[in-house]
């Protein structure tokens, strides 16, 4: 019988061997049910999201839609489960949704916020993501805050005041794709970037 954790070990042998080959990285992905994908993305550390960076860069695009799929509505929460590089608290989520009067098919922005443990220390990390077309890449943007966001979610705060300041202010992260579910995304700071990276999967 097969191992509980052979996904996530191909995974890791994918990005721990010569080169990287993103269309296998994504085809093992795409077939694995959403709650071991979730499992195998949480399991790479800082050298595979390093790599799988690194491999993903102009591959294949990565749009807003993929993030909020079409057929959500808007001012509902997509969440994507992450793992980051930081020494610790490393698990946490994107949460994402569509503002309302954006196209469903193409919209200009998504709002988001940053739901992990220091939270309530930190500030909810609130962001608008937007496409960078020239890359084919999504930017998401610490800046500016949005102006709407679902039932439910913390109050909208800016990232310059308070201890968010120092984890969120002057950021502004970039994703590349990876698979259909699953994105990569590096960290920058004043346009400097921070050799932070994390690893997304959006809920099925």
């Amino acid at each position: 019988m097969p191992s509980a954790h052979a996904p996530t070990e191909e995974l890791l042998a994918l990005l721990r061997g010569g080169v990287v080959k993103s269309h296998e990285v994504a085809r093992l992905l795409d077939a694995l049910p959403g709650a071991d994908r979730v499992l195998a993305i949480r399991a790479l550390g800082r050298s595979e999201q390093r790599r799988l960076y690194e491999a993903a860069g102009g591959v294949s695009r990565v749009q807003l839609v993929d993030l909020v799929p079409p057929a959500t509505p808007d001012l509902v929460a997509v969440r994507h489960y992450g793992r980051n590089t930081l020494p610790a608290f490393t698990l946490f989520e994107k949460r994402f949704a569509r503002p309302k009067g954006e196209d469903p098919n193409a919209p200009k922005r998504l709002a988001g916020w940053n739901f992990q443990t220091l939270s309530p220390l930190t500030g909810p990390g609130y962001f608008v993501a937007r496409n960078d077309e020239a890359r084919g890449e999504v930017l998401i943007d610490y800046r500016e805050v949005p102006t709407q966001a679902p039932e439910g979610w913390p109050p909208i705060v800016s990232n310059d005041r308070g201890l968010g300041r120092f984890v969120y202010g002057n950021m502004v992260d970039t994703l590349r794709r990876v698979s259909e579910h699953v994105t990569i995304g590096s960290a920058a700071r004043g346009g400097k970037d921070l050799g932070s990276w994390f690893v997304l999967c959006r809920e099925s």
